[in-house]
Order: C-alpha cells, then sequence, then structure tokens
C-alpha cells in the first residue's frame, strides 16, 4: 500500500473519530473540513473532481437548507409547541396513546423536513412535554429513543427528507419521483413495523396511566412571545391560533408535493424548496413584524460545509481503490439476482454506516454501485437498498449517523442521561429485523410494479 493510500485512510479514520467524540461539542464540520483539506493537499482529488463534487451536492445541499429554514420559521411561529401540547391533550391520559402519537409526530416532521431537522426540533419538544407531564427520567427515556429512532428512519420513503439521500440520487441518476414510486410504500410498511416491534419492546417501560397536569406548554409560548402582558388566552384566541396553524401546515405540506411534481416535469427541486422558503419567510414578517435576520442566524450552515468535506474524503478513498475493492467484492454475488443483490448491498451499507456513520457509507456505496455496469432498473433498486441500510440498519448503534449524534448530544446538555446499554436493548433486536423485513418488502414490492 502506497504513502497516499495509507495517508487517505488515517484521515479519513481520524476524522470519523473525532466527529464520534466531538471533543468539547466541536461541531463536526470542523473535523470534516480538516480532513478534506489534507486530502486536497495530498493531491488525491483533482479541480475536475471538486467540480464534480459541487455539481452533485449543489442541489441537494440547497434544497436541505431551503427546508430547514422552513422548519426554524415554523418553531418561531410555536408549532412544534402548539403540536405538542396537542400530542399532550390527544393522549388523554394514556402512556400507550402517546407513544403512537409522538411516534406520528416523529415520522411526520422527518417527513415535512428531514431527518437531522427533525430530531433538532422534535427532541427539545419531547423533552419538554415529557417534564410537563411530570414523568420520571426513566419512563422519559423510552418515548425520547422510540421518537429518535422512528425520526431518523423515516428519511427512507421520500428522498428529500436526508441530503445524503437526494446526493445519492443525483449519483444514479433518479428523479425524487420515481424514489418515491419505488420506495414509499416498502418504507412506509417497514417503519409501520418498527414502530409495532419497538411498542413490544418497550411496553413494560412505558407508563401505562399518565400523571394529571394543568400545565400548558402552548399557552405558556403563545403568552411570553404574543402576549407579554396577559397571562390568560380565551378560547376564541386558541381557535384562531389552531386554525392559523393549521393553514401553515397546509402550506408546507403543499410545498413538499410541488417538489414531487417538480421532480417529475424536470424542473430543479431546489428552485421550488428556495421560493417556498422565501414566501414562509415572508409569511412570517407580515404576521410577527420580525427581521428575517434571526432566521439566518439559526439556520445550521455548517451542514453544508460537512457535506462538501465529506464529499472530498469519499472522493479521495475512490481515487485511492476503495470502491474498486469493493466493486471486486460485490459484484459477483450481485449478479446472482436481485435478492441476493439487495441484501448484499443493504448489509454492506448497514455494515459500513455503523462502523463510520451513514453519510460516507451511502456515498462509498452508491459510487461503488455505479461502477458495476448494472442495468437501470437493477441500479436503482439496489441503490434503494442501500438506502434501506443507510436510514434504517444504520441505527443499530448511536454512532451510525448524524442524527443519533446530534441526538445524543441534546439530551447531554438536557442533563438526561442516556448510556450505549439504553439504546442497544432497543436496537439490538428491532433494527436488523426490520431492515430484513424491509429489503424484502423493497423486493417484492419492485416485482410487483415493474413486472
Amino acid at each position: 500500500m502506497s504513502f497516499d493510500i495509507g495517508m487517505t485512510i488515517l484521515v479519513f479514520i481520524m476524522t470519523m473519530v473525532v466527529i464520534f467524540l466531538r471533543p468539547g461539542g466541536i461541531n463536526e464540520a470542523w473535523p470534516a473540513s480538516v480532513g478534506a483539506l489534507i486530502i486536497l493537499l495530498t493531491g488525491r482529488v483533482s479541480y475536475e473532481d471538486i467540480t464534480d463534487i459541487i455539481n452533485k451536492i449543489g442541489g441537494a445541499s440547497i434544497t436541505i437548507m431551503a427546508t430547514i429554514v422552513m422548519a426554524v420559521i415554523l418553531e418561531s411561529f410555536g408549532f412544534f409547541h402548539w403540536a405538542a401540547a396537542r400530542l399532550a391533550r390527544l393522549a388523554k391520559g394514556s402512556g400507550y396513546r402517546l407513544y403512537w402519537y409522538i411516534q406520528l409526530l416523529c415520522f411526520l416532521m422527518t417527513l415535512l423536513f428531514n431527518n437531522d431537522g427533525s430530531i433538532l426540533i422534535t427532541t427539545p419538544i419531547l423533552i419538554l412535554l415529557l417534564k410537563n407531564l411530570r414523568l420520571k427520567p426513566y419512563e422519559q427515556l423510552p418515548y425520547l429513543l422510540s421518537g429518535a429512532l422512528i425520526a431518523t428512519a423515516s428519511s427512507a420513503p421520500i428522498g428529500v427528507s436526508n441530503i445524503v439521500n437526494l446526493i445519492a440520487l443525483k449519483i444514479v441518476h433518479m428523479s425524487l419521483y420515481m424514489h418515491t414510486a419505488m420506495m414509499f410504500v416498502p418504507a412506509t410498511l417497514g417503519l409501520l413495523f418498527m414502530s409495532w416491534l419497538m411498542f413490544i419492546v418497550l411496553k413494560k417501560k412505558l407508563p401505562k396511566t399518565l400523571p394529571n397536569t394543568t400545565y400548558d406548554i402552548e399557552d405558556m409560548f403563545f403568552t411570553q412571545h404574543f402576549h407579554p402582558l396577559n397571562g390568560t388566552i380565551s378560547v376564541d384566541t386558541k381557535r384562531k391560533r389552531t386554525i392559523f396553524m393549521l393553514r401553515i401546515l397546509l402550506f408546507v405540506f403543499m410545498m413538499r408535493c410541488l417538489l414531487f411534481i417538480a421532480s417529475y416535469i424536470s424542473v430543479p427541486i431546489e428552485l421550488v424548496a428556495v421560493l417556498g422558503s422565501l414566501a414562509l419567510l415572508a409569511w412570517r414578517w407580515y404576521h410577527l413584524r420580525t427581521n428575517p435576520i434571526d432566521i439566518l442566524k439559526k439556520t445550521p450552515w455548517h451542514i453544508l460545509i460537512f457535506a462538501f468535506s465529506m464529499y472530498v474524503i469519499i472522493y479521495g478513498l475512490h481515487n485511492a481503490g476503495l470502491t474498486e475493492l469493493l466493486v471486486n467484492l460485490c459484484k459477483p454475488i450481485v449478479n446472482q439476482g436481485l435478492l441476493q443483490a439487495s441484501f448484499i448491498m443493504g448489509g454492506l451499507v448497514s455494515l459500513l454506516s455503523n462502523s463510520f456513520n451513514n453519510h460516507p457509507a451511502l456515498m462509498i456505496g452508491t459510487i461503488t454501485l455505479t461502477e458495476m455496469g448494472l442495468d437501470p432498473i437493477t441500479l436503482k433498486t439496489i441503490y434503494l437498498a442501500n438506502i434501506i441500510g443507510s436510514d434504517m440498519g444504520s441505527l443499530l448503534l448511536p454512532i451510525g449517523t448524524l442524527a443519533s449524534l446530534i441526538w445524543m448530544d441534546i439530551l447531554r446538555r438536557n442533563k438526561i442521561k442516556v448510556t450505549w446499554k439504553d439504546y442497544i436493548s432497543v436496537s439490538l433486536i428491532v433494527i436488523p429485523i426490520t431492515t430484513i423485513i424491509t429489503l424484502f418488502l423493497l423486493f417484492y414490492w419492485v416485482q410487483m410494479i415493474f413486472a
């Protein structure tokens, strides 16, 4: 092995170690950018590679950032506090019913926004909700853990809910519409199974009944942000607020639908996403009379640096011969049939994700696929198997996804103790079975619709 190849592998390993450990709470973009700079200085990635990287991640990054901006705007409206208060009311004192509503909330938030954004927003809201319900720490953890798992895995049904999924779509030349047509049904059925299995595993830890409480986090937020001089809120005001929130939710849903229409008619989806964010930002400015600068400050722009830097490092590994090695290992198995190919590639990406995170794992797996000379349907099906491994199989360990790392960090900052034992006691049972079943569902669904 040459010095350059050894240096590339070492840089990659050290970058991932620092991202996992996050010493001093360091942002993941810093170690990724340092690693990318070293790769560039060694000459492993050329100017043409950089141009190709920008072309591949540009549209996906803009789309995801526009979506996150929409999520931050909704948070400033108090939408998520409103939703959390509705959860408490809908639960009607049942701990089991609360579990299912939390699952639904996290699923919908990921579909409407993206997995990282869903974790960033719903986890603090769930912490507030569960503390308001006066649940003990050990009673809170099952809700937080199951919510995080379903929020992260819910990026599988539609490609626009995960930045790395969108980037991979560009590599395999697959439209957002086609991704959804092939993936939404099997992935959603897999998520339903996952929620049911988690409920079985966690049932004994969930409180059957919830403590009575009169404290309303929705009223607290609304009073502090909109009526600071009036501590009481009328029923009529609450009704108007509910109508207002539903209108915002309808707008976001319509913008999400427009992304798929744009993909179908070959209009850049990033253009639609940006226009939607600007429209919602103008709506916020009109209603709250608030300068939009605060939204720009709250938006995690470092995701752009992280995505670009990780791709530079992966291109360095690709140029060093990693994907060629994987092609030689996997191609004989892939050629045996679509089912075997789906399981070997989905399993490989799951293994790589739990070893060094799903962002680089899916990038490596997708680039490897493009080197195998597969026919379009086989390529797209195995790519979707990679997505299942990246979005579901990666959840076996808490280091498997960026969203999981963010979740663990939020809990630590809120002084909620969660150990690897707590996490693995659920994931070791739920994740492997869910991944296998979803891969089967994908195979049979593709056979049915393309037969």
